[in-house]
C-alpha cells in the first residue's frame, strides 16, 4: 500500500463507519464482534450528523495529503498499484468534501498553517507533528484539561472533522485501504456496497484484521469521532430530548472546546445507570437513545482513548498502574486496580460507570464480547422466545447462560471462560454494578453497610444481614436480588471470584487446603470441613458462612454436587436446567429431596446413584454445623429458634437446643428436626462437631467401624459403649449423652433399634412414639411371654437382641429413664448434688440414700432394684465394677444368675476387693425385701404365704417390707424339728 495514501484515510473511514452505526445487520448483528447470530440491529433512524456551525472558520480537507502524512508516520512499505487506486479514491472524496465547503487550497492544506490554531499548536504540540493533520488533531484533542485552546481553533477543528465524516465517498477509500482485510473477512466482502455496511463491518471486525495498516487506519481515527457526540451520526437525533431534559449539554457549539464533548456522553451514561438503579418508571431516556448510548460505549470498548470522559479522568492513573498495558488491555488493567488506595476518585467513578454499562449490555466489553461470540452462538444464548432484547444483552444473562453450559459439561472456550471469570469477580467486588442490588437493597445498605463498598465488603455485609445475623435486616426483594447476584457470579465454582472470602481465608487455604489445586471448587468444601477447627480463623469463618448461606439455598451453586446429581435431581426431584428461573420450589427444597433419597434402603423405593449419594452426604455433613445452612429447617423453625434458642449462638448449639425442646416445637419444626435427627442416628458424621470431639476414643476403640465409612448406627453405639474410657474427653462424653437423651424422645432416632424393631413396634406397641415407652412395652411383652412360658416369643429375635442393648444403655444414666428421673429430680438436688449422672453413679447414690428419698422417688428406686435383681445385667454398677471377676468366675453362668455366681465366689482369694464390696452391698439390699431376692422368692413361693401372710397383707408394691418376710422365714425355720441348713445360698 502506498506510503502516500493509506493511513491518513483512517479518519474518514472510521468516522464514516460510526456515522453508519445505526444501519445494517453488521452492527453487532449477524456479523458483530460480540453477539450471536440472532441479535436485532442497532437503533433505527440514526442519520448523518448535521451541517457545520454557521460562522465557523471553514476548513477543507485534503485527504490525499493527510493520507500521505499518516502513511509516513505509520509505515514505510508501499505498493504502486494500491497508491494509484488510493489517489483516485482520494480525489473523489476531495471533490465531494470541497463541494460541501470550498477549499482554501486544493492540495497540501495543513491545520498548522491556519492562523486560528497556530498559537495553540506552537504552545501544546511538538513541532514534528505539525506536518501531519491527524497528529495535530490528536494533540489538541488529548491536551490536559487545564490547557485551553482558542474558540476559533475549536471551530476550525470541528468543521474539519465534520467535513470528513459526512461524505459517502469514503466507502471507496475503505475498499482501497483495506482491500486485503475485505478479502480475508468473508462477511465484509459480501456486504452490499453503497449503504455503509462495509465500513461498519470493518469496524466490527477490527480485532480480527491481519492487515496491519488497515487495522491501524480503522483504530487510529476512532478517537476523532468520540471526541464529540455530535459527530456520531444520529446520536443527536436519538438523544436530543434526554440531553436537554437531563441538562447534559447544549446542542449548539459552545464558546469553548466545542469539539471535546465526551462529557455529554458520560452524562447520559450516568443517567442511564441511575435510571436502572432507581427503577424510574418515567424513564427520561427513551429506548432509542438508550440503545444509542450503549452502542457508543460498545464502539469505544476496545480502545481506552475512545471513551473520552474515562480517558481524561484516568490519564494519570493509567500512567501509574497500567503504563505497560497494551491498548486493548487498559480497561481491564484499570478495572483490576479500581480499589487501590492510590486510584483517584474521579477515575474510579468513571470506571464504575463503564462497568455498570457492561452490566446492562455485555457488548460494551469488547474483550468479553469477542472471546464469547462463538460460544454464545453455539449455546444458543439469545434465542429464547419472548425474551426482551434488553434482558438478553445483560451481563448476568450471558453469565448464567454460559455457566449453565459449563455446568452441563458442554464445551465453552478457555478464553471465554477466562473473561467470564474476570467479570464474575467484578460483580462480587462491587455491589453497585448490579442495579437490582442498588434498587432493592438501598435501605439495608444505608442502615447496615455504609462505607464498606470496597473489595466486596458491602456485598458480604448484605449477605450477613440476609443470613439473619441481624434481626429482620433484609426484606424478601433484596434477598432475592442477592440470590440472583450469587447465581450470576457463581463463586461456588471458584472461590477466587469472591475477593473478600479469598483474602480472609488465604492463610487457612495455604495450611489446611494446600493439597487442592488453586481455584478448584473443592476448596470451599475443604474450608467447610475445617469450620470451627483450630486451623480456621474468625474472619474466614464469617465470610465463608455468609457465602454458604446463599449457596445452600440453590443446590446448583455447588458445582460438584450439580455435576454428580443433575440426573438424579431431574429423575427424583423434578428439577429444570441450571439457569432455569421458572422453578417454583422453595429454597433448599431440591437438596432436601436429594438427602431424603440418599438414606433410603432398597426396599423403600428409588435411591440416588452412588456418586450423587457421596456428594449429598458430604454437603449434609458440612451444613449440619449451622441451622442457617438448612433453608427448610430455618424457615420452619424461625419462631422456635427465637423462643427457645435465642441464647444458643455457639457452633451446633441451635440444633441441639431444638432437639432438647422437641416436644415443645410447632409441628412443622418438630417434623424437620425429627427427620434430621433420624438421619443423624444412621450417619453420626452429620454431627461433625461430635465426630471431631470423639476422634481420640474413635481411633482407639471404634477405628474398624470408622474406617469402613458406611455408618448404620454402629459408630454411635461404639461410642456409647466406650463412653467412660480414659480416652473419652468431656466434649465427646457430653455429645454422646446428649445424643442418647435425644434418642429417648422417639424410637426412630435410634437407627439400629428402629431397624431391628420397627415391625414389632407397629404390631405390639402401636401409637407409642417415645423410645423409653417403646422399650418398656417390648420388654413387658418379652417378660410376660417368658413367665407364661409361651411357645413362641411375640418379639422377634433380632428385636430382642437390640432391646437388650437399649436396656443396658438406659441403665447407665438415670436421665435416659424419664419415669425414674422426673420423680427423683428434687431428691437428686437435695441428696446427690455433686454426683455425676454417668456410670450409674447417680442411681447408686439414690440407692444409698433410699431411706431419705421422697415417696415417689423411693417407689421408683425400689422397682428399679427389683428389675436389677431379677436381671443383674441391668445393674450397670455391678457389671462395671465386677466386669473382670465375672469373666474369671462366671463366664459360663446364665445372665440371670450372675449375682448368685458372684456371691458364691465372694470369699475367693482372687476376688477383687471393689467387686467384693459391691457384692456385699447387693446382699444387704436383698435382705431388705424378699422380692429383691429372686432365688429366695422362687424357692419359698409356697412357704411365704403359708407362714407370713399377715406380713403380706401389709405389702405395698412400691416399698420394702424392711426384711420382715425374711425374718419370718428364719423364725419358722428355727422352729422346725428337722436339723440341717436350708436351700444352698438362700438364707
Amino acid at each position: 500500500m502506498a506510503a502516500s495514501s493509506s493511513p491518513r484515510l483512517l479518519l474518514p473511514l472510521l468516522l464514516s463507519s460510526v456515522c453508519l452505526c445505526g444501519f445494517g445487520s453488521s452492527v453487532l448483528g449477524s456479523k458483530a464482534a460480540g453477539g450471536p447470530a440472532a441479535e436485532s440491529p442497532g437503533p433505527p433512524g440514526l442519520r448523518a450528523a448535521g451541517p457545520p456551525d454557521q460562522g465557523a472558520p471553514v476548513a477543507a480537507a485534503a485527504p490525499a495529503d493527510d493520507a500521505a502524512a499518516v502513511t509516513s508516520s505509520s509505515s514505510s512499505s508501499s505498493n504502486s498499484s494500491t497508491s494509484s487506486a488510493s489517489s483516485a479514491a482520494v480525489a473523489a472524496v476531495s471533490a465531494a468534501v470541497a463541494g460541501a465547503s470550498p477549499p482554501r487550497r486544493a492540495t497540501g492544506w495543513k491545520l498548522s498553517e491556519e492562523a486560528a490554531c497556530q498559537g495553540d499548536l506552537s504552545r501544546l504540540c511538538p513541532e514534528h507533528t505539525w506536518t501531519n493533520n491527524l497528529a495535530v488533531l490528536e494533540c489538541l484533542q488529548d491536551r490536559r484539561e487545564e490547557s485551553e485552546i482558542a474558540p476559533d481553533c475549536n471551530h476550525l477543528l470541528w468543521n474539519y472533522k465534520l467535513n470528513l465524516t459526512t461524505d459517502p465517498a469514503f466507502e471507496s477509500v475503505a475498499v482501497d485501504v483495506c482491500r486485503g482485510a475485505i478479502a480475508e473477512i468473508k462477511e465484509c466482502g459480501e456486504e452490499e456496497r453503497g449503504r455503509g455496511y462495509l465500513v461498519s463491518c470493518l469496524v466490527d471486525h477490527r480485532g480480527n484484521m491481519s492487515d496491519y495498516q488497515c487495522n491501524q487506519y480503522v483504530t487510529k481515527m476512532a478517537s476523532v469521532v468520540f471526541s464529540d457526540y455530535r459527530l456520531v451520526c444520529g446520536f443527536t437525533d436519538a438523544c436530543r430530548g434526554a440531553i436537554n431534559t437531563l441538562h447534559c449539554g447544549r446542542l449548539g457549539a459552545g464558546p469553548t472546546d466545542v469539539h471535546s464533548q465526551g462529557e455529554v456522553i458520560a452524562c447520559l451514561e450516568k443517567a442511564l445507570v441511575r435510571e436502572a438503579e432507581l427503577g424510574d418508571p418515567a424513564r427520561p431516556i427513551r429506548e432509542e437513545c438508550r440503545r444509542a448510548i450503549l452502542r457508543v460505549a460498545e464502539l469505544s470498548s476496545d480502545d481506552f482513548h475512545l471513551d473520552r470522559h474515562l480517558y481524561f479522568s484516568c490519564r494519570d492513573d493509567r500512567e501509574r498502574f497500567c503504563q505497560n498495558a497494551g491498548e486493548g488491555k487498559v480497561y481491564k488493567c484499570l478495572f483490576n486496580h479500581k480499589f487501590e488506595e492510590a486510584m483517584s476518585d474521579k477515575c474510579r467513578d468513571a470506571l464504575t460507570t463503564r462497568q455498570k454499562l457492561i452490566s446492562q449490555d455485555y457488548r460494551v466489553s469488547y474483550s468479553l464480547a469477542k472471546a464469547c461470540k462463538a460460544d454464545l452462538r453455539k449455546q444458543r444464548c439469545s434465542l429464547e422466545a419472548g425474551l426482551p432484547r434488553a434482558r438478553e444483552a445483560r451481563l448476568s444473562y450471558l453469565l448464567l447462560c454460559l455457566e449453565a453450559a459449563v455446568h452441563r459439561g458442554r464445551p465453552v472456550g478457555g478464553e471465554c471462560q477466562a473473561e467470564m471469570l474476570d467479570y464474575r469477580r467484578m460483580l462480587m467486588e462491587d455491589f453497585s454494578l448490579s442495579p437490582e442490588i442498588v434498587l432493592h437493597c438501598r435501605a439495608e445498605i444505608e442502615a447496615h453497610c455504609s462505607g464498606l463498598h470496597r473489595k466486596g465488603r458491602t456485598l458480604h455485609c448484605l449477605m450477613r444481614a440476609g443470613r439473619g445475623d441481624r434481626s429482620a435486616a433484609v426484606d424478601a426483594v433484596c434477598q432475592s436480588a442477592l440470590q440472583t447476584l450469587i447465581q450470576s457470579a457463581d463463586p461456588g465454582a471458584d472461590y477466587r471470584i469472591d475477593r473478600a472470602l479469598n483474602e480472609a481465608c488465604e492463610a487457612v487455604i495455604q495450611t489446611a487446603c494446600k493439597h487442592i489445586r488453586n481455584g478448584d471448587p473443592m476448596i470451599l468444601s475443604c474450608l467447610m470441613e475445617h469450620l470451627y477447627t483450630e486451623k480456621m480463623v474468625e474472619d474466614c469463618e464469617h465470610r465463608l458462612l455468609e457465602l454458604q448461606y446463599f449457596i445452600s439455598r440453590d443446590w446448583k451453586l455447588d458445582p460438584v454436587l450439580y455435576k454428580k446429581c443433575q440426573g438424579d435431581a431431574a429423575r427424583l426431584c423434578h428439577t429444570h436446567g441450571w439457569n432455569e428461573t421458572g422453578e417454583l420450589m422453595p429454597p433448599g427444597a431440591v437438596f432436601s429431596c436429594l438427602y431424603r433419597h440418599a438414606y433410603r434402603t432398597e426396599g423403600q423405593g428409588r435411591r440416588l446413584s452412588r456418586d450423587c449419594k457421596v456428594e449429598v452426604k458430604r454437603i449434609l455433613h458440612q451444613r449440619a454445623l449451622d441451622v442457617k445452612l438448612d433453608p427448610d429447617l430455618q424457615k420452619r423453625c424461625m419462631t422456635d429458634l427465637g423462643k427457645w434458642c435465642s441464647e444458643k449462638t455457639d457452633a451446633g448449639q441451635e440444633l441441639e437446643c431444638l432437639q432438647d425442646h422437641l416436644e415443645d416445637l410447632v409441628s412443622a419444626c418438630r417434623e424437620v428436626v425429627g427427620n434430621l435427627t433420624e438421619l443423624e442416628s444412621e450417619d453420626v458424621q452429620i454431627d461433625a462437631l461430635l465426630v471431631r470431639a470423639c476422634e481420640a476414643v474413635t481411633q482407639v476403640y471404634c477405628h474398624d467401624i470408622a474406617d469402613i465409612q458406611i455408618d448404620t448406627g454402629d459408630l454411635m453405639e461404639c461410642l456409647v459403649q466406650n463412653k467412660h474410657q480414659k480416652e473419652m474427653n468431656d466434649k465427646c462424653a457430653v455429645g454422646v449423652t446428649h445424643f442418647q437423651l435425644v434418642q429417648m424422645k422417639d424410637f426412630r432416632f435410634s437407627y439400629k433399634f428402629k431397624t431391628a424393631c420397627k415391625e414389632d413396634v407397629l404390631r405390639l406397641c402401636p401409637n407409642i412414639k417415645k423410645k423409653v415407652d417403646v422399650v418398656l412395652c417390648l420388654s413387658s411383652t418379652v417378660k410376660n411371654d417368658t413367665l407364661q412360658e409361651a411357645r413362641e416369643q411375640r418379639v422377634s429375635l433380632k428385636c430382642r437382641k437390640q432391646l437388650r442393648v437399649e436396656e443396658l444403655e438406659m441403665s447407665e444414666d438415670i436421665r435416659l429413664e424419664p419415669e425414674l428421673y422426673d420423680p427423683c429430680k428434687s431428691d437428686i438436688s437435695r441428696l446427690c448434688p455433686n454426683v455425676a449422672f454417668g456410670n450409674a453413679q447417680m442411681v447408686e447414690c439414690l440407692k444409698e440414700q433410699k431411706k431419705q428419698l421422697s415417696q415417689r422417688c423411693h417407689q421408683r428406686i425400689f422397682r428399679l432394684q427389683e428389675v436389677e435383681m431379677t436381671d443383674p445385667e441391668l445393674d450397670y454398677q455391678l457389671m462395671r465394677v465386677c466386669k473382670q471377676m465375672i469373666k474369671r468366675f462366671c463366664s459360663e453362668a446364665d445372665a440371670h444368675s450372675v449375682l448368685l455366681c458372684l456371691k458364691q465366689n465372694k470369699n475367693s482369694e482372687l476376688m477383687d476387693p471393689k467387686c467384693k464390696q459391691m457384692i456385699t452391698k447387693r446382699q444387704i439390699t436383698q435382705n431388705t425385701d424378699y422380692r429383691l431376692n429372686p432365688v429366695l422368692r422362687k424357692a419359698c413361693r409356697a412357704d411365704i404365704p403359708k407362714f407370713c401372710q399377715p406380713i403380706l397383707n401389709k405389702e405395698n408394691d412400691d416399698s420394702e417390707l424392711e426384711g420382715q418376710v425374711v425374718s419370718c422365714l428364719k423364725t419358722k425355720y428355727a422352729d422346725q424339728v428337722r436339723p440341717g441348713p436350708g436351700p444352698h445360698g438362700v438364707l
